[in-house]
C-alpha cells in the first residue's frame, strides 16, 4: 500500500477525533478535564476502556506471541476477571465515599503528604514508560510503511503523532476521552474481528471451519500445568492476572479517572463488571488472528519477518507483515485504521492522567473556588500537559533505542517493579490499622523493586532454577508491605 493512501487513512480519522474533540470540550471547565463533570455514562467508559487497557501493544504484538506462549496468555486474562473484581468490590467503593479526583490522595489521607506524592511518583513513572513502550510500537509499523518511504526520521513520526494528540485532548480532557476512546475502541475491535474474517476468507474456511482449524492446531493450547517453574505455569499467570489487573488498573490514575467519571458508584462498579467479560472476549479474538496468521503464513509457505542475526521470527512484526504486504488493498486499510486506533489510543488519556496526577498530588490544585482560581489551574495544567507530552516523546526515542525484542514483555516487566510499591501502599493502608513513617515510605518503596530485582536476575541459582515470570509483581509489593510494618506503629484509629 502506498504512503499516501496510508496517510490519507489516518488524516480521516484525526480529523473525526477532531470533531468529537469539538463536540465535547465546548464549554469545558477544569471539572470536565479532571472527571468529566460526573456525567460520564457507565456503558460508554465500560466500552472506551476496551482500547485503553488493549492498546497497540495488543493489536500488534499480541497476535505474533501466539508463535511461542500460544494461549498461554489467556491465563493471565482469566484472572483479570477476579481482580477486576476486587476494585468493583473494595477499591471503587473507597475511592467513591472519599470523592477522589486522584486516587492517590487516599495515601495523604492514611499516611500523609509524602506517601501521597511517593505513590503518585511511581505511578508518573510506570505509565510513562508504560505509554511510551506501547507508543513505540504502534509508531515503529507508520515508520517503516509511511514516514521511511517518505524519508521523514523516527523522531519527526512520532513528535507528529504527539502533536495530533496535544490537539484534541489538552482542553476537553477525560470528558473528551470518554468519548473519543470509545470510537477509538470500536475501530479497533473491527480492525481485528475484519482481519480475522479476511484471514479465513483467503485460507476459504467458513466459521465453523475457521473456529476448527484454530482449535487444532499447534498454537491454540491455553492451560499449562506441567511444570511449576516455568513462566507459564498456570497458577502463576493466573494469580500475576488478577494483581496485574488490580494495579494497573484499580490502583493506575489512568483508569479509575474514567471510572470516577461516571455518575455514581452502583454505575461504576456495573462499568468494571462488564468490563471484566469484555476483556476476555476480546483477548480471545486476538490469540485467534495470531493462530490464524501463523496457519495462513504456514499454508502460503511465506517467510516472515525474521532478526538478521539470530534467524528468530520477529513476533510483533508478524501481523503487520501479512496485512500489508499478503492479503490485498481493504485488508491493508482496516489493519492501518486498527493501528491508528491503537496508536492514539496508547497516549491520548495517559497525558490526560499524568497531568490531573502531578497537578494534584503535587501541585495540590483540586480546588478551584473562584474564577481566578479556575484560571491559575488551566494555564498550569495546559502547561504541565504539554510538558508530559515532551517527556513522552523523549521516552519513546529513548526506548527505540534499548530496542527491546518484546514490547508486551517489556511493559508487564516494567509493570511489576513500578507497580509493586503501589500495590504495597494500598494494601498496607487498607488492610493494616498502622501508621507508617510518613518521610521513610519512599526509602522502602525504593528498596523493594532493588531487592526485587535482585531475587529475578539470581532466581534460577537460589531457587533451584525457578524463573520468575510476572509474579515479581506480588514479591515487590510484599516486600513493601513488610517495609512498611517495619516502620510503623499501631494506632487506635484509622480513618
Amino acid at each position: 500500500m502506498s504512503p499516501g493512501i496510508i496517510l490519507s487513512c489516518i488524516s480521516i480519522y484525526f480529523f473525526i477525533l477532531l470533531f468529537i474533540a469539538w463536540l465535547t470540550s465546548r464549554h469545558a471547565t477544569n471539572d470536565s478535564y479532571f472527571l468529566g463533570n460526573k456525567q460520564s455514562p457507565w456503558y460508554v467508559v465500560a466500552f472506551g476502556m476496551i482500547g485503553d487497557s488493549l492498546s497497540g501493544v495488543t493489536f500488534l504484538s499480541l497476535p505474533g506471541t501466539v508463535l511461542l506462549a500460544q494461549f498461554g496468555y489467556m491465563q493471565m486474562v482469566l484472572g483479570y476477571v477476579l481482580g477486576y473484581f476486587v476494585i468493583a468490590g473494595i477499591l471503587l467503593p473507597l475511592y467513591y465515599k472519599l470523592n477522589l479526583t486522584s486516587i492517590y490522595s487516599y495515601l495523604n489521607t492514611r499516611f500523609g503528604a509524602v506517601t501521597q506524592k511517593t505513590g503518585s511518583f511511581f505511578f508518573l513513572i510506570s505509565r510513562l514508560i508504560g505509554a511510551a513502550l506501547r507508543l513505540l510500537l504502534a509508531a515503529g509499523v507508520i515508520q517503516l510503511f509511511v514516514s521511511e518511504p517518505l524519508h521523514v526520521p523516527f523522531a519527526i513520526t512520532v513528535s507528529i503523532i504527539i502533536f495530533l494528540i496535544l490537539l484534541y485532548t489538552f482542553q476537553g480532557g477525560i470528558k473528551t476521552l470518554v468519548w473519543t476512546d470509545t470510537f477509538q475502541s470500536l475501530m479497533l475491535l473491527g480492525g481485528v474481528l475484519i482481519s480475522i474474517l479476511l484471514i479465513a476468507q483467503h485460507l476459504d474456511f467458513n466459521f465453523s471451519e475457521m473456529i476448527t482449524a484454530v482449535y487444532q492446531s499447534e498454537y491454540s493450547r491455553m492451560f499449562f500445568f506441567d511444570n511449576w517453574r516455568e513462566k507459564s505455569f498456570f497458577f502463576k499467570q493466573f494469580i500475576s492476572g488478577a494483581f496485574i489487573a488490580i494495579v494497573m488498573t484499580g490502583l493506575d490514575q489512568n483508569m479509575m479517572q474514567k471510572n470516577l467519571s461516571i455518575r455514581s458508584l452502583p454505575d461504576a462498579q456495573k462499568n468494571m463488571r462488564v468490563f471484566s467479560f469484555i476483556v476476555v472476549l476480546v483477548n480471545l479474538f486476538f490469540v485467534s488472528l495470531g493462530a490464524l496468521l501463523y496457519i495462513y503464513a504456514n499454508s502460503k509457505g511465506i517467510s516472515l519477518p525474521a532478526n538478521a542475526d539470530t534467524g528468530k521470527i520477529i513476533t510483533d512484526q508478524v501481523f503487520s507483515f501479512i496485512a500489508l504486504n499478503q492479503l490485498g488493498g481493504i485488508a491493508a486499510i482496516i489493519f492501518i485504521v486498527g493501528l491508528t486506533a491503537a496508536t492514539f489510543n496508547s497516549a491520548d488519556s495517559v497525558l490526560t492522567t499524568l497531568t490531573t496526577s502531578f497537578c494534584i498530588d503535587f501541585l495540590n490544585m483540586e480546588h478551584h473556588e473562584t474564577k481566578e482560581q479556575e484560571a491559575r489551574v488551566k494555564k498550569y495544567r495546559i502547561i504541565v500537559h504539554f510538558a508530559f507530552a515532551f517527556l513522552l516523546l523523549m521516552t519513546i526515542l529513548l526506548a527505540a533505542e534499548l530496542n527491546t525484542t518484546s514490547i508486551l514483555d517489556a511493559i508487564f516487566t516494567v509493570a511489576a517493579y513500578t507497580y509493586g510499591p503501589l500495590l504495597g501502599l494500598f494494601a498496607f493502608g487498607l488492610f493494616t490499622k498502622r501508621i507508617c513513617i510518613d518521610y521513610l515510605t519512599p526509602v522502602i518503596c525504593f528498596i523493594s523493586p532493588f531487592i526485587t530485582f535482585l531475587l529475578h536476575t539470581y532466581s534460577e541459582q537460589l531457587l533451584n532454577g525457578y524463573k520468575f515470570g510476572y509474579e515479581l509483581l506480588l514479591i515487590n509489593g510484599l516486600l513493601t508491605f513488610v517495609g512498611l510494618m517495619l516502620i510503623s506503629k499501631k494506632t487506635k484509629t484509622i480513618f
